[in-house]
C-alpha cells in the first residue's frame, strides 16, 4: 500500500519484503526526463506504442470509481475480480497520472456525467470517501488519494514541457478504428444515484470516439516531440504488440537486418544506424 507520509509501497504482511532491482539484478534505469551523457549514449531511437500521453479519460475516470475488468464471460472466474483490480488501482500513482489532461485541447472534451452535476475531483474524493480494504481481518482506508494526485500533476507538469535530446529520433505508433470509452454516465433521470459512494458499484454507460479500445487517438497522438513519423494502425491496445504491421515498422526504423542460417535454422538480428525510407509523418 502507498505511504503518503513516507513515499514508499509498504507490505501488509510484516513477513514480505518489498524489494527494487537494483544494477546488481541486472537492471539499470535511465531518467528519460535527463538528457545526460548516459541516455545519449544508450538510446538514440525512441519509439512509442499505444502510449496514453494526455489520458484514457473512459477507462481511467472509471477504473478510479468501479475497477477495471480484462476479461468477460468464464475466464473472469480465473481473473482479478473488477473490484479487487479498483482497491489496487486507488493507491497505483500512475493510473493518477493517466487521468485526462486538463489543459489538453480534447476534440471532445471528456467528461464524467452524473445526474448531480459535480466537478470531477470533488466526485472522486466523495464517491470514494468510505472506500477501505479488510485484510486478515483489519480495515484500511482507500480514498481517493489527493496526495498522489497532486504528484501527478507536477508530474504531468514536467511531462508537458519535456523534450528529447536533438539527437534522439522519436516516433509514434497508435491505435485507430475501435469505440474507446471516452464520456462516462453514471445513473439517468429515472433512476439518479443519491449517495456518491453507490456509484462505485454501479456499471457506468460510455460514450465512444475513435483510438484503440482503450486510448483515444487524439490522445495517443499528442506526444508533443518532433516526430520522425506518426503512423496510425487499424489494430486494439495490446493487439498492437503482435500486429504484422507495427512490427513491419519497427523492423524498418530500427534497421533490422535477419539472416537465416540454413544449416541450423537459426536466425539473428542486427541493428545499423543507416536509415531505410521512412514512412512520411
Amino acid at each position: 500500500m502507498y505511504n503518503p507520509k513516507t513515499g514508499y509501497a509498504e507490505t501488509l504482511n510484516q513477513d514480505i519484503d518489498i524489494v527494487v532491482p537494483e544494477d546488481d539484478y541486472g537492471l539499470h534505469a535511465i531518467d528519460i526526463l535527463d538528457p545526460a551523457w548516459i541516455f545519449v549514449k544508450y538510446v538514440n531511437k525512441w519509439i512509442c506504442i499505444a502510449c496514453p500521453f494526455q489520458g484514457a479519460p473512459g477507462c481511467i475516470n472509471d477504473s478510479l470509481l468501479t475497477g477495471m475488468q480484462f476479461v468477460e464471460g468464464f475466464k473472469s472466474f480465473f481473473f482479478v475480480s473488477r473490484w479487487t483490480m479498483h482497491q489496487l488501482l486507488v493507491e497505483c500513482p500512475s493510473i493518477y497520472e493517466l487521468l485526462p489532461n486538463p489543459l489538453f485541447k480534447w476534440k471532445e472534451q471528456p467528461l464524467i456525467k452524473y445526474i448531480h452535476s459535480t466537478e470531477c475531483i470533488d466526485l472522486f474524493r466523495k464517491a470514494l470517501r468510505n472506500n477501505e480494504l479488510t485484510y486478515h481481518g483489519e480495515s484500511f482506508a482507500l480514498p481517493f488519494n489527493l496526495s498522489i494526485l497532486n504528484w501527478a500533476s507536477r508530474t504531468r507538469q514536467i511531462l508537458d514541457v519535456a523534450q528529447l535530446p536533438d539527437n534522439v529520433d522519436f516516433y509514434n505508433i497508435y491505435g485507430i478504428s475501435y469505440d474507446t470509452p471516452h464520456n462516462v454516465c453514471y445513473g439517468s433521470e429515472a433512476s439518479p444515484i443519491d449517495d456518491l459512494s453507490e456509484i462505485c458499484h454501479t456499471m457506468p454507460e460510455y460514450s465512444y470516439v475513435d483510438g484503440d479500445g482503450t486510448v483515444p487517438a487524439d490522445s495517443a497522438m499528442a506526444d508533443g516531440f518532433a516526430a520522425k513519423a506518426r503512423i496510425a494502425v487499424k489494430a486494439q491496445h495490446r493487439a498492437l504488440l503482435s500486429d504484422k504491421t507495427v512490427l513491419k515498422l519497427l523492423k524498418q526504423w530500427l534497421g533490422v537486418a535477419q539472416y537465416s542460417q540454413q544449416s541450423g535454422h537459426s536466425q539473428t538480428a542486427k541493428v545499423v544506424d543507416a536509415f531505410p525510407e521512412l514512412i512520411p509523418v
